[in-house]
């Protein structure tokens, strides 16, 4: 039972392994190392700077930038006073940020840098509340005279003149705090309408922390590289909750442009990662061999072949043949040993992937090579941790078993119900919105179909509300799962993003967006020139790549019987990258697909009424905040369909 809160898990480390590292960043190409001590120490005097400033026990505190020490302490901070931090995606455009700021009444903001301070003052007037920004980063900010703006330095200045001069007030607010109290609030990436801010207690995080810390026997010796948003729970769990009921080492990326650098250096022993870093890590290997002298692509496909022969059946615990075991040896050392090392993954103990399906080839690969690759079903509203994969049980179509404190069950519509400890406690101010979620006997609605296999592992679909059918036709009536077609089709390295369509139609269509890194390097194999994105999208070699993606796709969902009728019939390329900026993706880059829709309706319409061409010019936004227009002519390709292999009665 978790009686505890974050800043005591932190006070009890500082207390217990004082020089034990906490946290480490790399500046200016140097790893710096914070102590438990020194981060209790920092936490004390930014409280003292939060309390000067007037924060008051049940306020609000944004959190916007990359993974740092002194937002990290900030966090810990604002809970040490009972108010609630909420973290934010540092790749929100401002007007992201005017709806959870107004929504959550907040007044006082820690970011990164002169970025977000920007975004802020941009949005300080429809933001009524905001009255105290602090910067981690200077660089900049240094002729800033806006008002309520100011350095961390400055606030820690002021925290320890407070401290100074209130003796003992630090550790009577973190003794006041209970378990049961709010400890942080996630706004969720509203693929419809505005995000909902889930609110969650230090219970509940702390509880599925821990037990996902039993699951996987975590320790205080991990080493966590935490490099995804601060503000996707997913990051938040393994790099903050875990991080504090474990007490293992989080360290954070110089930037964004040299995680894969960093992650080498650091060689992780615990690692999270959505399947699109796990693609593109791959892919990244993969353009590099391409280029390799003859004999070491030789020796890569043998030794790869073994590996996938014998890899997995050693990552399950299984028997393996002496030959095999002395091959998988050589091919340890000469290849496996120093590919997990170039991805830098050779000290993983448990990896982690989730938020979409990874491809079956893709996570046999990693596993294939000796990376303990598993994967976990869950969600903002569960505190991530509701099932995982057991280490000799993972499997690709599956998201693993019910964990301590869970229950499931399936309802009568196919939709997954969850009831464990690490519910959230609400949407804030969205009491209609809870009700929907949650039950008064304590079920939580997932908003996913999926069941139980027969060995006990949950096998999810589709979103349920998502899941419709074939509207008329010689499929009418057939199933038609849009996300898991989507999915399905993004396990082809070409293939980046898909957005299907079908529900009460005559066949299912979709939008293609290529992935231009793999596309692009296979173009320059075959001596095909293009000139950016758009141009490459519209080659048609590359329909003639896409459609041979598509129509494997098909005659693979030919064998299913619930899912046969949702085989592609016809697809465009779209002519341009689908984009969070643009309103197509979330921030955690899940497809919006009725935005889409409702955005490129001359291109639904085209695909559904028969063109084999379709003009479009569309606005969109550049980083720096212009606009500018992309336009094309879209092709329109029709593809092979197969027949359903029905099953023998």
């Amino acid at each position: 039972m978790v009686t505890t809160t974050f800043p005591r898990l932190m006070l009890e480390h500082a207390a217990q392994r004082p020089d034990a590292p906490a946290l480490r960043e790399k500046e200016f190409g140097i790893w710096q190392t914070l102590s438990w001590s020194q981060l209790a120490t920092l936490v004390r005097e930014l409280a003292g700077g939060f309390a000067a400033a007037g924060l008051q026990r049940g306020q609000h505190v944004v959190i916007i930038g990359e993974n740092r020490p002194r937002l990290y302490a900030a966090m810990l901070a604002a809970q040490s006073l009972g108010a609630i931090p909420v973290p934010l995606y540092q790749d929100a455009v401002a007007g992201e940020f005017v709806f959870p700021i107004v929504n959550a009444e907040v007044a006082f903001a820690v970011v990164e840098d002169q970025e977000q301070v920007d975004k802020m003052l941009e949005v300080r007037e429809q933001c009524a509340a905001l009255q105290h920004i602090w910067f981690d980063d200077p660089r900049g900010l240094r002729n800033y005279s806006e008002p309520g703006v100011n350095s961390i330095d400055t606030l820690i200045e002021s925290g320890r003149a407070f401290n100074a001069a209130h003796a003992g007030f630090f550790d009577s607010e973190v003794a006041k705090a209970q378990a049961s109290d709010v400890a942080a609030m996630f706004f969720t990436s509203g693929t419809t309408g505005n995000p909902k801010g889930v609110v969650h207690t230090h219970f509940s995080l702390i509880d599925r922390a821990q037990a996902g810390a039993r699951f996987d026997k975590l320790t205080h010796r991990e080493e966590v590289l935490a490099y995804l948003p601060l503000a996707w729970i997913g990051q938040n769990v393994f790099s903050y909750a875990q991080w504090l009921a474990c007490g293992y080492v989080v360290n954070c990326p110089e930037s964004s442009a040299t995680v894969h650098i960093d992650l080498r250096e650091v060689g992780p022993t615990y690692y999270f990662a959505p399947p699109r870093v796990f693609e593109a890590l791959l892919t990244s290997v993969m353009i590099r061999m391409e280029d390799a002298g003859s004999i070491k692509r030789w020796l890569f496909q043998r030794f790869m072949a073994v590996a996938r022969r014998v890899g997995p059946a050693r990552m399950d615990g299984n028997t393996v043949g002496l030959l095999d075991r002395v091959l998988y040896a050589l091919g340890n050392v000469a290849i496996y040993g120093p590919l997990r090392n170039t991805l830098g993954l050779s000290r993983v103990r448990v990896a982690y992937t989730a938020g979409e399906a990874i491809g079956p080839d893709l996570f046999s690969f990693y596993r294939s090579i000796g990376v303990n690759l598993k994967q976990l079903y869950g969600s903002t509203e569960t505190a991530v941790f509701v099932c995982l994969q057991p280490d000799h049980q993972a499997r690709a179509d599956t998201v693993g078993v019910p964990i301590d404190g869970v229950e499931i069950k399936v309802a009568d519509n196919g939709e997954i119900m969850v009831r464990s400890s690490g519910l959230l406690r609400g949407y804030y101010k969205n009491e209609a919105a809870t009700a929907e979620v949650l039950t008064a006997e304590g079920w939580y609605h997932t908003g996913d179909a999926g069941f139980m296999d027969a060995q006990g592992h949950l096998k999810i679909i589709d979103r349920a509300k998502d899941v419709g059918r074939i509207g008329g036709g010689p499929n009418a009536g057939a199933m038609f799962a849009p996300k898991y077609v989507e999915n399905k089709l993004k396990f082809f390295p070409y293939i980046k993003e898909a957005v299907a369509y079908g529900d009460g139609r005559d066949k299912v269509c979709a939008f293609i967006n290529i992935d231009v890194e793999a596309v692009g390097n296979w173009a320059e194999k075959h001596n095909l020139p293009y000139g950016g994105y758009t141009d490459l999208a519209q080659k048609p070699e590359v329909y003639e790549l896409v459609r041979d993606c598509i129509e494997k796709f098909n005659a693979d969902l030919a064998a299913d019987d619930k899912l046969a009728g949702s085989q592609i019939s016809r697809f465009l390329i779209l002519h341009k990258e689908l984009d969070a900026d643009d309103g197509e993706l979330t921030r955690t880059r899940k497809v919006r697909r009725g935005f889409i829709g409702d955005r490129y309706q001359v291109l639904v319409d085209a695909l559904y009424g028969g063109k084999g061409s379709q003009y479009i010019e569309t606005q969109v936004k550049f980083e720096d905040g212009r606009t500018g227009i992309v336009s094309a002519d879209l092709k329109i390709v029709d593809v092979k369909t197969f027949p359903a292999m029905r099953s023998a009665a």
